[in-house]
């Protein structure tokens, strides 16, 4: 500043002399007139050059020059390099915040006040149908067409949620979305969304379990029941007494069997996965299994012809007692559905890749399409009335299906109507053993 000033006076004064010289005291107020407005002619061709620059926001290239203005310049260029770092910094935040958002597993949309959507990453996009590019800046009610949620979002009480069909559902496969509003800003609203069908889905089962196994129960207790009290009411002989002890003995072994069941399933989801230290050979298995089936056979009178194959000579690293019980349960479901002196073929089976399967055919009514993904549901029946005539408890194909997972293995049904049905239990080749 005071080398500014400095040159002003010195040209001023440089002015001065040189008019009086020429002309005298007229000559050198001239002089100094003329030495100033050359002066501010340069000084405001030098602001001209520093407000162009400005204009520009070119923070590369500044004018180069000295003073003032020159300082100026430098100091606009460090601010405007500055606000260009912060600028490239809060793009950085912003797209960093961008894709921690796209990566959520919970659908965003971003509203604006009147419902236009502004911004949704691509979970919500695929929860509620949208395209990201296409329906930008589309009113949701126009791409939400639920009732459930044009109620929702026009009663602004969005302390809960609706739940709406999600995309792609369908009366055979439904999707359930969760959608959730949130008020922020003027007016604006974040929508949020998340797939609730696994959580529908076990509630049901869980009110299905619950509602079964009180079915279940109830239904011999009321036998037993009703029992006791003719039994304690009236006269009986000794024939009608032993006939109602041999139905509530019948009733209370039911009873036995489904509490057996439960407790065997809570053990094998409870338990940690069976090791590979205990080793037992296939025969012995397979001999265990045979025993008790043709027991079975002969306690229900069908005279049923049970096919046991040859078993390979091969060891497995099982839990026995769950690889017998499961076994027992699939050959037991054989002999309870196949109709009186038919063949069940029952054996184990070596595969290429080096696993092992045993396999149980029988020769029974078969069983529709639409219900083999459900057989291993716990109580589900595919004929609830031809079920309890059998006698079972209807969990013995979710054990199976737990001591497979439990093994590394798989459970395997195919059926035709008509024709009969096979269930497969494999093992991995991780845990057999050739025989020496």
């Amino acid at each position: 500043m005071a080398f500014r000033i400095a040159t002003f006076f010195l040209l001023l004064s440089a002015g001065g002399v040189a008019g009086f010289q020429a002309w005298g005291h007229v000559g050198a107020d001239i002089g100094v007139a003329l030495a100033a407005g050359a002066w501010f002619l340069f000084d405001l061709l030098r602001g001209l050059r520093v407000t162009r620059w400005l204009r520009r926001g070119d923070a590369v290239e500044p004018p180069r020059m000295g003073g003032l203005w020159g300082e100026v310049g430098d100091r606009a260029r460090r601010a405007l390099r500055k606000r260009d770092q912060e600028r490239l910094q809060a793009e950085d935040r912003l797209q960093a915040f961008l894709a921690a958002i796209q990566a959520s597993p919970n659908g965003v949309v971003l509203l604006d006040a009147a419902g236009h959507i502004e911004w949704c990453n691509q979970t919500a996009a695929e929860h509620l149908g949208f395209d990201v590019a296409r329906d930008h800046m589309q009113l949701v009610g126009n791409l939400v067409r639920d009732p459930g949620f044009t109620a929702y979002y026009a009663g602004n009480d969005y302390s809960g949620d609706v739940v709406v069909p999600g995309r792609g559902s369908t009366a055979s496969r439904s999707r359930r979305i969760s959608i959730q509003l949130h008020p922020y800003g003027e007016g604006r609203r974040l929508l949020l969304s998340r797939d609730v069908t696994a959580l529908e889905q076990a509630e049901t089962m869980r009110r299905d379990f619950v509602a079964n196994v009180s079915h279940e129960i109830r239904t011999p207790l009321t036998v037993l029941s009703g029992f006791v009290e003719t039994l304690q009411t009236l006269p009986l002989d000794e024939a009608e007494r032993l006939r109602y002890l041999g139905m509530m003995s019948q009733q209370a072994h039911r009873m036995q069997s489904l509490v057996n069941d439960l407790l065997t399933l809570s053990r094998l989801e409870g338990s940690p996965a069976p090791g590979m230290t205990e080793w037992v050979a296939l025969e012995q298995i397979m001999a265990q299994c045979e025993s008790e089936a043709r027991g079975l056979t002969e306690t229900l009178g069908k005279h049923q012809e049970l096919l046991f194959g040859p078993v390979p000579a091969v060891s497995v690293a099982v839990s026995q007692t769950e690889l017998v019980s499961a076994m027992s349960n699939l050959v037991s479901n054989a002999i309870r559905y196949t109709p009186a002196r038919k063949a069940i073929d029952i054996g184990w089976h070596l595969l290429p890749d080096g696993g092992v399967q045993f396999r149980v055919h029988d020769a029974g009514l078969g069983i529709a399409p639409e219900h083999i993904p459900r057989l291993t549901e716990r109580f589900y029946r595919v004929d609830r009335s031809r079920s309890r005539e059998t006698g079972g408890t209807g969990l013995g194909l979710a054990i199976v299906k737990h001591v497979a997972q439990r093994h590394g293995g798989e459970l395997r049904i195919v059926s035709t109507v008509g024709d009969g049905s096979t269930f497969a239990l494999l093992l991995p080749a991780a845990r057999v053993h050739q025989a020496s």
